[in-house]
């Protein structure tokens, strides 16, 4: 094989296959970007010397049972970084057979092959964003990437200090898709608490995004219909709760609604007869249904001024003609707000909405500060009545420590919420246009 090659595109398969052959090997042989070429293939030597190390960890992964002096969590975490350096090798290969050949076109257009300084500072520039962004795509791989695939992977493994496996944490290993059959399967009180918990989240997410957005919509137009002096007081003192931190005003709320003899309601009622201590009134730790009403009132506490300041700024935006021509054609002020101000209110704000709902759904504090997901929990799945995904998957990964079903629940709640994450972003303008 010689080391020429013709302008008219015929030596494009022999570029090809050089490159795939070594790492670096086209660029030094046929296209004379030998600093080029020199780098990649000392990539390649040093994958071939480590390659020893790469290939003992994956395969400790795949076997992944451990013992005290190599666990499993360890074996699982070091196979995943050696992993993901190889297919960063895989695709930086992939990358430099393609420059290989894109370069062996720039010849055929140029005529000309490029002199060693050109091909340097053609490098340089195009090098010099990978740079720039390496250390921040570093730091993406080793906290979120390798974090996230070692949860999703936690799914298939029987990882637990506790609960049914009772495995030690040393040596867990693969059990497949055993950990789903238990969640999504018949006859298991597994299945039974995630059907509740499920319902009991969307219904959750549902009634605390609608009623925080209503809520907020009716404040925001009452005060900025009433056009009185005092309108900023009353907004400013609207929205204290959503000023102060939630987990401050959550704590405050569930310490009023607690029993007679320490929470606040409970024991005016009693001191002034209406009640007997006896009979307090268990706001969170009685029925299902009154302690999930609850949760869904104190969120609207926190949550309306939110919505308010949100939709009082769109109406504001709203031009004065159009209600000025309203009203010369003789709308009264409830078909201005139905035929005019809620239909744009709604129309500028329905992604928010959305947001608000895909929130919602993973609000752990508004539950947890609140109920401790109680009450009546399950003694084997700790789910309770007032448990949403979040805050179950915290008690079974805390509490019980089943990190392997609160891994396939975490698996589930991704794959609901990521198409709404998704559909939000392509949806808007700098997606779109490529500008904010």
């Amino acid at each position: 094989m010689g080391t020429t090659i013709r302008p008219d595109g015929s030596s494009r398969k022999q570029i090809l296959l050089t490159a795939c052959i070594f790492m670096g090997l086209a660029h030094i042989m046929y296209l004379k970007q030998y600093i080029k070429g020199a780098f990649l293939a000392f990539i390649e030597v040093l994958f071939i010397i480590s390659s020893p190390s790469i290939f003992t960890n994956l395969r400790k992964m795949l076997a992944l049972s451990g013992d005290k002096s190599n666990p499993s969590a360890f074996r699982l975490i070091d196979g995943l970084i050696y992993l993901i350096i190889a297919v960063i090798f895989i695709i930086i290969y992939i990358l430099t057979i393609k420059n290989a050949v894109a370069s062996y076109e720039d010849f055929c257009l140029d005529g000309r092959m490029k002199s060693q300084k050109e091909s340097m500072a053609g490098m340089s520039g195009k090098a010099f964003p990978i740079f720039g962004l390496a250390p921040a795509f570093f730091l993406i791989v080793f906290f979120v990437v390798i974090p996230l695939l070692f949860s999703m992977l936690a799914a298939f493994t029987s990882y637990s200090e506790s609960g049914e496996e009772k495995v030690s944490p040393n040596a867990f290993g693969w059990v497949g898709f055993r950990n789903f059959g238990k969640v999504f399967g018949k006859s298991s009180s597994w299945s039974d608490s995630f059907l509740g918990v499920a319902i009991w989240t969307v219904v959750w997410g549902t009634l605390a995004t609608l009623t925080c957005y209503l809520g907020g919509m009716i404040m925001a137009v009452i005060l900025y219909e009433a056009k009185l002096k005092t309108t900023p007081v009353f907004r400013a003192i609207l929205i204290l709760p959503y000023a102060v931190p939630s987990l401050l005003t959550i704590s405050v709320w569930k310490n009023m609604l607690m029993g007679s003899k320490y929470g606040i309601i409970n024991k005016t009622l009693v001191e002034f007869g209406i009640i007997k201590s006896s009979n307090e009134i268990k706001f969170l730790n009685g029925t299902n249904g009154m302690a999930r009403a609850f949760c869904i009132l104190i969120n609207m506490w926190v949550g309306i001024p939110y919505f308010m300041l949100l939709i009082t700024g769109q109406m504001t935006a709203i031009s004065s003609d159009i209600y000025e021509a309203a009203a010369i054609d003789g709308a009264n002020q409830f078909q201005v707000f139905r035929y005019i101000t809620l239909p744009m209110v709604v129309y500028q704000t329905a992604p928010l909405i959305i947001m608000s709902f895909t929130h919602n759904i993973n609000n752990f504090g508004a539950v947890y500060y609140l109920t401790g997901g109680g009450p009546n929990a399950n003694i084997k799945t700790q789910a309770g009545g007032t448990d949403i995904f979040i805050s179950w998957i915290y008690k079974i990964s805390t509490t019980q420590k089943d990190y392997y079903m609160g891994s396939v629940l975490a698996i589930f709640v991704f794959a609901v919420l990521a198409p709404f994450a998704i559909f939000n972003f392509i949806n808007t303008k700098s997606f779109k246009e490529g500008e904010l």
